[in-house]
């Protein structure tokens, strides 16, 4: 008896030890998260919603870790991600030629942005766009910047060989300019912000996204290759959804200052400076973006974004080609 009883409390001791290990191996598969890595720009505008989630627990209640990678422009974050060391990307308006073209989709609306422009110091004589001619102006390639240039250019008559045009990235633009190397620049916030700023009464902003607001729409994404998306549709959706409560958040006003902060402790530029660029879109919510999807509105933005690139971008291409609006709607259930 006593060892049919021995044997029982055995046989208990490894069941409950069996029962105890399946729980805790359920248990850490609960907590496993996938890993995503996202680049970003350094400025309020590419990282408000990012930092919006990322700071409320959104993405961790989609079981999502992000890894943040900055980068200076559209065209670099895309060719990373083609490289495959990068999983998402956020791109200003110049960077959706490349999406127009094939290279990538889009799989979430951000914003209609308003910080790019066209700064001139007086002191070189720059007073309006057509004061540009003859003048060292500099410019980001394949970016928002060159686009404004080429807008300001044509409406004022002129064309880049009217100029001296120096091709550099966003923070040699700013360098540049603010050292007195170059008459004029066009790029984006927040180096716009910086440079107006460091030239403070000589600076002339000579145009900007609303001078062009009749023929183009800034239109700022999120983006993802065609094959990471088909094979990780789940984890898209579920980074959308995060997306979707970050855009909530800071669409509120309230909440402006604490994403200002947010910003400002990625980006390392200090609370004033990101809170400024506060203003460069219209932060709308997630319920609004749905509903802009259902009566067609953010379609057309991206239809006269798509026509404002003229020759460089495939007009014939459709925007349901490379904007992925069924995530976008999935995301919303």
């Amino acid at each position: 008896m006593k060892k049919a009883i021995a044997i029982l409390m055995i046989a208990l001791i490894a069941m409950t030890s069996v029962f105890a290990n399946g729980a805790a191996e359920t248990a850490t598969e609960a907590k496993k998260t996938d890993t995503v890595r996202v680049a970003y720009m350094s400025n309020y505008a590419s990282l408000c919603t990012l930092v919006s989630a990322m700071n409320t627990g959104a993405f961790e209640e989609q079981g999502i870790t992000v890894e943040l990678f900055e980068f200076a422009d559209g065209p670099t974050i895309i060719s990373a991600m083609e490289s495959g060391s990068i999983d998402i990307g956020y791109i200003g308006h110049g960077a959706h030629k490349l999406c127009i073209n094939g290279k990538a989709d889009i799989f979430a609306f951000s914003h209609v942005g308003n910080g790019d422009a066209i700064v001139g110091s007086k002191a070189k004589g720059v007073t309006d766009v057509a004061s540009l001619k003859g003048k060292k102006v500099g410019y980001a390639s394949g970016t928002s910047s060159e686009q404004i240039l080429l807008w300001a250019l044509e409406g004022a008559g002129l064309t880049m060989n009217d100029i001296k045009g120096y091709e550099m990235d966003a923070s040699a633009l700013t360098t540049a300019m603010i050292s007195g190397s170059l008459d004029a620049c066009a790029t984006w916030s927040p180096s716009s912000f910086t440079v107006i700023d460091a030239l403070g009464s000589d600076a002339v902003v000579v145009a900007n996204n609303l001078s062009f607001a009749d023929r183009s729409a800034s239109v700022a994404s999120w983006i993802v290759m065609k094959k990471w998306s088909a094979d990780n549709r789940d984890l898209l959706v579920r980074f959308t959804k995060a997306l979707y409560a970050g855009m909530d958040y800071r669409a509120d006003a309230n909440n402006y200052k604490q994403v200002a902060e947010w910003v400002a402790q990625v980006t390392g530029t200090g609370f004033d400076t990101a809170y400024a660029q506060r203003g460069d879109a219209e932060w709308i919510t997630s319920a609004e973006l749905i509903s802009q999807i259902n009566d067609g509105t953010i379609n057309k933005l991206y239809e006269v974004q798509k026509k404002g690139f003229g020759t460089a971008v495939n007009q014939d291409a459709k925007v349901s080609d490379y904007v992925l609006f069924d995530v976008m709607l999935e995301a919303a259930k």
